[in-house]
């Protein structure tokens, strides 16, 4: 399992020290998507939301707006639940 994320309207290392802020694990992979590309490819027109991708490379849930660590979780275990 990856974390990818990219950040599209913020500055790169504005976003990644942010995230290094509130994602201590160091698991999250950060990314600059200059010309939108991932964020054109799934259909996301704004920040932030979060996509869930199965290992078949489709979306599995996509969920708009800021979500708490327990909304987080469940989905995350959801989507283990079915790529397992």
């Amino acid at each position: 399992m990856a974390f990818v994320a990219p950040a599209w309207k913020a500055p790169l290392n504005a976003t990644t020290s942010r995230a290094n802020q509130l994602l201590r694990s160091g698991l999250v992979m950060w990314g600059l998507d200059a010309n939108q590309r991932i964020f054109s490819a799934y259909g996301v027109g704004y920040q932030p939301v979060t996509i869930l991708i199965g290992a078949d490379k489709t979306i599995v849930k996509t969920l708009r707006g800021g979500q708490g660590s327990s909304t987080l979780r469940a989905a995350i275990e959801e989507l283990l639940s079915i790529s397992g």
